[in-house]
């Protein structure tokens, strides 16, 4: 009896569409974004009275620092030293490249709420023009490249422009030491151009599907580099298949799956709305090239979920989640925050 209920709920694990779990996954890791900012919210409000903050600032809001974590990871492998500024920042960073290099893009379809934000803006899109609409080859391409224009640059300015001394003097700067406080002000207290701006994203990724994640996201430039190297590929039995191309129609990033045995592409961010569309059992599937091992939408998901999870618990453990920076110094840096910008930052 025992092991028919047990083999009951294990089919029922495995007959469910991965876009379940995916959703899952998805709206947990929303909770916990709005969770941190909620935080901290607080902890820069109690610095705007006055207070000596009591609410913890959480952690988690440097995973919207990356470019200070990639300034960072080039200093620990320089330097061999893990600075405790904005540690979780460059443990996230860290992650989020493993799972690109194990499991593809899976963080921008998976993780990401920027791209849960877009997928809810394709659903208006569809709305309004019946069916998706794609941009011609002539005009895609181009503004494909975009993304990895803004990628190229901004590795340039932080591999090859900055040296050791640079990146200590930026590191320990009180601009880097407040950089999520202002990155918080930045949208609290836009500006009509950043309105504007963000407006005009807003509207586009409603008339072209996907538009801040296919044209312009940097780090989904980086993520998709990186994909290439992953062992795991989307791949569809030639013999099974029955051409029915319901695969490419639903792909999200355009993708000629219904053409190609194996998918390399940087755009594929196994999202799995392929696989759960072919209508023949097997005949795509996530896997290494040998065959040997194929990932189940609810592996995956598991894999993913506990790379973050595990991440964060072993460097909260051995000090590496937390960052350096007293409740003191807050205090006194945000009392002279306006004095702090990317080309100066005094030391006090």
């Amino acid at each position: 009896m025992r092991n028919d209920i047990l083999n009951k709920i294990k089919n029922l694990i495995l007959s469910a569409q991965i876009q379940h779990y995916r959703k899952v996954v998805q709206f947990i890791f929303l909770f916990v974004t709005l969770w941190i900012g909620l935080e901290f919210i607080i902890f820069v409000n109690q610095l705007d009275q006055g207070q000596l903050p009591t609410q913890i600032r959480p952690p988690g809001v440097e995973a919207f620092l990356p470019i200070s974590a990639l300034m960072s990871l080039k200093y620990w492998i320089l330097t061999g030293v893990f600075n405790t500024i904005h540690p979780s920042g460059l443990i996230i960073l860290l992650v989020i490249i493993a799972t690109a290099v194990l499991l593809k893009k899976g963080f921008c379809s998976w993780i990401c709420p920027i791209g849960l934000l877009s997928e809810y803006l394709e659903k208006i899109h569809i709305l309004i023009f019946d069916k998706p609409r794609k941009l011609p080859k002539w005009l895609d391409y181009p503004l494909r490249s975009l993304k990895y224009i803004l990628l190229l640059f901004f590795l340039y300015a932080v591999i090859v422009q900055m040296d050791v001394l640079q990146l200590q003097k930026f590191i320990y700067s009180p601009y880097n030491k407040v950089a999520d406080i202002k990155m918080l002000q930045f949208f609290s207290d836009m500006s009509s151009t950043t309105f504007r701006v963000l407006a005009a994203l807003l509207l586009l990724s409603i008339l072209i599907r996907y538009f801040w994640c296919r044209y312009l996201c940097p780090y989904g430039a980086f993520l998709g580099s990186l994909s290439w190297s992953s062992p795991f590929k989307i791949r569809r039995n030639t013999k099974t298949c029955i051409d029915c191309e319901k695969c490419t129609k639903i792909c999200p990033s355009n993708i000629q799956v219904h053409r190609t045995k194996n998918v390399f592409s940087d755009e594929c961010h196994a999202c799995f709305k392929c696989v759960d569309s072919c209508p023949v059992e097997k005949t795509l599937y996530l896997s290494t090239r040998s065959h040997k091992y194929k990932l189940k939408g609810f592996l995956y998901a598991v894999i993913i979920v506990l790379l973050f999870l595990l991440s964060s618990t072993i460097a909260s453990m051995t000090g590496f989640w937390q960052n350096s920076i007293t409740p003191q110094e807050y205090q006194h840096y945000y009392q002279n925050i306006d004095k702090y910008d990317h080309a100066r930052g005094p030391a006090e």
